[in-house]
Order: structure tokens, then sequence, then C-alpha cells
């Protein structure tokens, strides 16, 4: 049936956009934001295609990871993680690739707004972030493969989106936004080491040095662990130099970080360890949420 088979389709794609990860791309937006309104700037249209940008941009680098693990052979039938859509040959490799090239062509449209109304900076961090994507896992020397993922993700979807979302509402730069960034980036590269952690037998198998590959499994544990307790420390430190009680606030998702802590502590198998991946988003969303609506309400 027609139907049917445009059900399976789009249900296909959007495995590939793999929607778990999308709350790294929304929470930064949030929280930089967030800080501009405590300054009492707000420009609808600007959040709407700074949000834009980053979901196209966080779909598109999926996209270019399928499509560039499928070619390196690391997404093999024995990975512990959803099926790729590539490797699995659901998708032709030339459909998936021109999807990359879309998405990544609708977040240039975005960012070409943004330019217009916030300057040319926004073009410099608009292409750097679309070139990180691509260079995760693509090209001839990917980041992904040597360990670098982690950092990558704190610096491009903390630093890089908090004060580039706060940059677009106001035109300037503040140590706050800065600061803001350290706990958005260590639990988006929290999401990164639960993959990492998951995928460790097969990726060091497919040659693929990831950190968690380099560091082993118990190492690469302890510092999921280590990145959601600086979180919550960091936001602690900035509530104690700036903004007060208020931005103790995310402190009430701990309840949430237990699960997900505990699962990648002690547990090695896919199922456990993909629902830690998602728990770990869902906790980046709800943690920001709560910054960002302390932000608002310390203004």
């Amino acid at each position: 049936m027609p139907g049917a088979a445009g059900t399976a389709t789009a249900r296909i794609w959007l495995m590939a956009a793999r929607p778990r990860t999308l709350p790294a791309a929304v929470a930064p937006v949030l929280v930089g934001t967030a800080l501009a309104g405590h300054a009492h700037v707000f420009h609808p249209l600007r959040f709407v295609a700074a949000m834009a940008g980053a979901l196209l941009i966080q779909v598109g680098t999926n996209l270019s990871n399928d499509y560039s693990d499928a070619r390196r052979g690391a997404d093999a039938e024995d990975r512990l993680g959803p099926v790729r859509v590539t490797a699995g040959g659901l998708v032709p490799p030339r459909q998936v690739l021109i999807a990359t090239y879309l998405t990544f062509g609708a977040a240039v449209l975005a960012g070409a707004y943004l330019i217009a109304v916030a300057g040319w900076v926004l073009l410099a961090i608009g292409a750097a972030s679309i070139l990180a994507g691509v260079a995760y896992t693509g090209g001839p020397r990917p980041y992904g493969y040597e360990g670098l993922g982690e950092l990558f993700v704190f610096l491009f979807f903390g630093v890089v989106a908090v004060a580039g979302s706060y940059y677009v509402q106001t035109r300037e730069l503040e140590w706050e936004a800065f600061a803001l960034a350290v706990p958005v980036g260590l639990l988006a590269a929290a999401i990164l080491v639960v993959n990492n952690v998951r995928d460790i037998d097969s990726d060091r198998r497919a040659g693929k040095r990831t950190l968690a590959v380099r560091l082993g499994r118990p190492r690469a544990r302890a510092l999921y662990a280590l990145a959601l307790a600086l979180a919550y420390l960091t936001t602690a430190a900035i509530a104690a130099a700036s903004y007060g009680l208020w931005l103790l606030a995310p402190w009430l998702t701990l309840p949430l970080a237990a699960r997900p802590l505990a699962a990648v502590l002690g547990r090695s198998d896919g199922p456990s360890l993909n629902r830690a991946l998602g728990a770990t988003g869902q906790l980046q969303l709800a943690f920001c949420a709560l910054l960002s609506a302390a932000l608002l309400l310390s203004g």
C-alpha cells in the first residue's frame, strides 16, 4: 500500500536523523537565548532561525556520520546500537549523501538570515559548525576516529552554541555566556560518551579509536560520571558567583541522572545503553530548560 510505504520511508529517515541526539542541539540555544532574555533582549525570529539552524546541523552531522561510518566499515552487524540506514542497506549511500547536502543547505539558509541581522561573525560560526559535523567521521583524518569527539562536542554544542545563540540576540559576548556553556557542553559530551561506551568493542575492531576505546571501558564510564558531576557543580559555582539560588534549579534533575548513570556504570548490553543514551539526552534538555527558566526568573 502506498500509504504504508510512505510511513515506512518516513520512519527510516527519522531513524537516520537520530532523534535521541537532538536535545544536544536544542539545549544550548535555549540557554543562550535565555541569558539574553535575562538582559531583557529577545528577538523571536532570530531564536527560531538559530534553533532551526542548530537542529539542521545536528541532523546533517548524523547523516554524514551514517554515510561515512558505513564507508569505513565502522557500522558492522555486530554493533549494539540502532541500525544505521546506510550500513543496514535501508537507504542507498548516494541518497544519504544527497540528504546530507540538502540538510546542511537548509542550515545555510537559516544562517543567511542570522548573518543579515547579526553580522558576518555568524558566517564563521556556521561554517565551522558544518565543517566540524562533516569532519567528525568524514574526510581523510576524521577526528571522531582519533578520540577527539567529546572535545569537539563540548566546544560546538557547548561554547559555540551557547555563546553564538547569545550573540545572535545581543551582538555582544559576556563571560556568563562562556561560563554557562560549560555545563551545557559537558552534558552534550556525556551523550557521546554513552554512545562510545556502547560501541567500544565494535569500534575497536573497526579501528575507530574513540576516547572510550583509548581509555577503556572502566575509565570511559568514570568519564561519564565526571561529566555529569561537573555539570551540576559548575552550575552551583555560577549561582554562587552571579545569579543566586535561582540557578540551582537544574539540580532538581538529579533523579533523572540516576538511571542512566547506573546503566553506564553497571551495564554493557546494547538495549540498556541505548536507553541510557536517550535518557542522557532527556536529562540535558530538562537540565537546560530549568537553567533557562532560572535565568529568566532571575532577570
